[in-house]
């Protein structure tokens, strides 16, 4: 089995971007949790109040020789608006902001140049924070695989279900079989 890498990424709820990365062929786990913030252990609670820093993101645990970074971070891009500032949709603080939290220097190369690559795709200028990445808090266990425990629930329904179809369009050839 190759090495897996990891990377942290937050693009509005971390419901939204765990079911995504779940689909795709190469990535072996996604975690949702906090990161880019300055409190210790954080809750969903202080995430929530915005006084934490952190933003809502998940850890995506990708195999290389399968899947590679670039195209994690082209399934980013596509995932949410980069845009927004602390916005996605109907989310809105600082939690839901737009940002890669890179764990080494390949990966802050790696994640300047898609930014930039993809600056052209958008009317307006993308406001997605690139930084180092700290610390990782896994969120609660009630947030683990919530879209794979709750299909119905009516935020599934009306917010992850059609960035799920978008994502199954444009990425089919990604797809786990």
């Amino acid at each position: 089995m190759a090495k897996l890498e990891s990377i942290v990424l937050g693009g509005g709820c971390f419901w939204c971007l765990e079911a995504s990365y779940q689909l795709i062929e190469g990535v072996e786990h996604v975690t949702s949790g906090y990161a880019g913030g300055a409190t210790k252990d954080p809750d969903y609670y202080s995430v929530a109040s915005g006084k934490s820093g952190h933003a809502e993101a998940v850890k995506v645990d990708f195999d290389p020789t399968v899947l590679g970074l670039d195209d994690v971070l082209d399934i980013f891009w596509a995932i949410h608006d980069p845009t927004t500032l602390n916005r996605q949709a109907y989310d809105v603080g600082t939690e839901y902001r737009s940002i890669i939290l890179y764990a080494n220097e390949q990966q802050q190369t790696a994640a300047e140049a898609s930014k930039k690559k993809v600056a052209a795709l958008w009317k307006d200028p993308i406001v997605t924070e690139i930084m180092p990445l700290t610390a990782f808090y896994e969120a609660e266990p009630e947030h683990q695989n919530y879209f794979k425990n709750h299909p119905d629930q009516a935020y599934c329904q009306v917010i992850i279900n059609p960035k799920l179809k978008k994502l199954k369009e444009k990425f089919a050839s990604r797809l786990k079989k």
